[in-house]
């Protein structure tokens, strides 16, 4: 086995004086030839203990090397009993080393954390005690930082020396490692641990400047210290410096000011669990050089806001030897981007991120040759061929339309009610009965609204004057008069412009209220319809189809919830949210959201905040189904109060029960008229 020069266990053992000089303390450091001429350098993130896979990239990727961003596996046989119920739930989610079938059975609902608890074993979640035992070796050399998940008690095995496995080289704050490769002298700097702010200060089970503990860890103050402690120590103007972080830069405004001051010319990080890589500047995704001083700005803020309420605790308890780590520290967010005779930091344009997928979903390799640091990106990215099969509403054909010739006169709003309308509540002004509030009519027109009812204005309909409207008003008599007499002779035949399957019952003539449309149709109710139709259909404003990775939220009525608030509720899951819903409440009734997410991971992870509190409140959390994943309100469905999908008043569903309608004889179809606005349903 390769034996490298150990750290010490505890900062305490360093000298009481500044450790800038650098023969008072020496670096864990290393440089390993790969091949001057030409190296490849395998990269990625989260191999969740699936380390036998590692040889396996390595070869296809023809890599010399590999560096590795976190989530690691760093597990063994007894860290089970110090992972908590949660972050064991969460391994199991995420493990590759689990079957699909037995993975979809630990996690179902039902399930207790106990069950989970008797059944996963280490085998199920690292491979990590078969690499240190031996059985697993690796074929090239492995650099890695630690991620969120990991136990904390096995790295400090590494950092007293207790553990050293062959080609493994866990970087931290005080060791690094150099690769000549390809002409250059690639310098690798490492910081492992989620970045959570209120934990900075905070050690948990960890020694020294690590911390960690239930099976996570996190990035420490000290931790970051000593990263700039070690760097300015091995600084050397010839060498291309790699940041290698499980936070990514791109999103923590301290770990993009932490590579300023660590003059890193590229960085590599992970942490955000998409399914693509992502490659990019600073230049390429601000606006301005102001815009990346307003990131760096943030962090400095959030940093500041934890440190002040922990100075005192803190100043009180370090020593010496703490005191100089600390310092540097806290003089990361304090420094500020350079500016050069342009007024600009150079790494504003120069220093080069990515951030990589899951190793399952993708990888990062780094050609390099004759110095110069070629990338080739592979991501599995997302699958879109469900929407080949999503229902939407057809797109309108060119054929004629068989629209009654009302539909053109002077710009009038038709009679016919079958004009799509806006998915909205029910206006108070409409009237509110069985024969006033009729499901859409087939292509005989309907009455029109008298006094009662203004004539809404769809499709954008000009407002007309005095005359304009007297005029149309009796043409519309006219043309209604002409349809009741064909409607007569042809019956329920009669085919229908676009809507779906059976007439539904007429307006008596001479009533002054107007058919009104169901407002509450389910999407699928509003496509054309795709046989019985003679003519062109009529566009319809239907829903698209709905999100299958949403969760649903209920909470209580007198809480107000906010997008921003319920985006940080679902903490590092909230990179995957593309929407949230909220719907209109209403007096009494608990409050909604609906939070749609990007992938099925992203949504699951997100699942795991569903026993966090909200403010105060712990709402319920929950995969959406059915009518929660359409945002419909959660009402007594059929019949009953509420804007449900009605199938009409207790009279209207009579008739329909017998195979009748009113007035209209036997109906043409089977099926029972959908969204009658009548009896029971509003």
């Amino acid at each position: 086995m390769q034996h490298q020069n150990s750290r010490p266990a505890s900062t305490s053992t360093r000298p009481p004086h500044s450790p800038l000089p650098r023969q008072q303390l020496q670096v864990n450091t290393q440089t390993k030839i790969l091949d001057t001429v030409h190296g490849r350098i395998l990269c990625i993130a989260d191999i969740r203990g699936r380390l036998s896979a590692l040889n396996d990239l390595a070869r296809d990727a023809n890599a010399k090397a590999i560096i590795h961003t976190g989530d690691f596996g760093f597990f063994e046989a007894n860290s089970l009993d110090r992972i908590n119920d949660r972050t064991l739930r969460h391994l199991t989610m995420y493990s590759p080393l689990i079957p699909s079938a037995q993975r979809t059975h630990l996690l179902a609902p039902d399930n207790p954390p106990a069950v989970i608890r008797s059944t996963v074993n280490i085998e199920l979640l690292s491979e990590f005690p078969l690499l240190l035992s031996g059985q697993i070796k690796l074929h090239v050399p492995v650099y890695t930082v630690w991620g969120a998940c990991e136990d904390v008690l096995v790295l400090e095995k590494f950092r007293l020396g207790t553990y050293n496995i062959e080609n493994l080289h866990v970087l931290d704050e005080a060791t690094t490692r150099c690769l000549d490769v390809g002409g250059i002298k690639l310098r690798l700097l490492g910081l492992g641990g989620a970045l959570v702010p209120h934990k900075l200060f905070d050690n948990g089970d960890g020694n020294a400047t690590i911390a960690g503990g239930q099976g996570t860890m996190w990035t420490t103050a000290l931790q970051i210290g000593e990263l700039v402690d070690t760097a300015q120590r091995v600084y050397d103007q010839s060498e291309t410096r790699l940041l290698v972080t499980h936070a990514s830069p791109g999103r923590e405004g301290l770990i993009s000011q932490l590579a300023l001051v660590l003059k890193a010319d590229l960085t590599i990080s992970a942490g955000l669990h998409f399914r693509y890589a992502t490659s990019y500047n600073e230049f390429s995704v601000q606006g301005d050089f102001e815009g990346f001083r307003h990131k760096l700005t943030i962090g400095k803020a959030a940093f500041d806001k934890v440190w002040e309420s922990v100075k005192a605790q803190v100043e009180a308890v370090v020593d010496e030897n703490q005191r100089i780590l600390l310092d540097k520290a806290l003089s990361v967010p304090s420094s500020g981007p350079g500016a050069t005779a342009t007024g600009e930091e150079p790494a504003w344009k120069n220093c080069w991120n990515w951030n990589l997928c899951d190793a399952a979903f993708g990888s990062l390799i780094l050609d390099i040759k004759e110095g110069r640091v070629s990338a080739e990106l592979k991501s599995q990215g997302f699958n879109y061929a469900y929407r080949r099969t999503a229902t939407v509403a057809p797109t309108p054909t060119s054929t004629t339309s068989a629209l009654p010739p009302s539909q053109a006169v002077n710009g009038v709003q038709p009679s016919k009610t079958s004009t799509p309308v806006p998915d909205h509540h029910v206006p108070p002004h409409l009237p509110n009965n069985t024969e006033s509030n009729k499901a859409s009519a087939p292509t005989p027109p309907a009455d029109v609204t008298g006094k009662e009812s203004p004539i809404p204005k769809s499709n954008g309909a000009p407002n007309l004057d005095k005359a304009e409207r007297e005029k149309a008003k009796k043409k519309d008599k006219k043309e209604r008069k002409q349809a009741e007499k064909a409607a007569g002779r042809e019956g329920a035949g009669t085919p229908e412009v676009s809507q779906p399957k059976s007439p539904v019952p007429q307006e008596p003539v001479g009533s002054t209220s107007t058919a009104t449309p169901d407002l509450s149709r389910d999407a699928e109710d509003l496509k054309s319809p795709t046989e019985g139709s003679s003519g062109a259909r009529t566009p319809k404003t239907g829903k698209p189809p709905r999100n299958p990775w949403t969760i649903f939220m209920r909470m209580p009525p007198s809480f107000i919830p906010v997008d921003s608030e319920i985006r940080d509720f679902f903490g590092e899951a909230k990179g995957g949210i593309t929407r949230v819903n909220l719907p209109q409440a209403f007096t009494g009734r608990a409050r909604l959201a609906y939070v749609e997410f990007g992938d099925e991971e992203s949504m699951k992870a997100g699942l795991e905040k569903h026993a966090e509190k909200l403010n105060g409140i712990i709402p319920e959390v929950k995969q959406a189904q059915d009518r929660e994943a359409r945002g419909e309100p959660i009402g007594r469905g059929f019949g009953g109060r509420g804007r449900g999908r009605g199938l009409g008043g207790y009279a209207a569903r009579g008739f329909a029960a017998a195979g009748l309608t009113r007035g209209q004889g036997p109906r043409a179809h089977d099926d029972a008229p959908k969204g009658d606005a009548g009896g029971g349903n509003v």
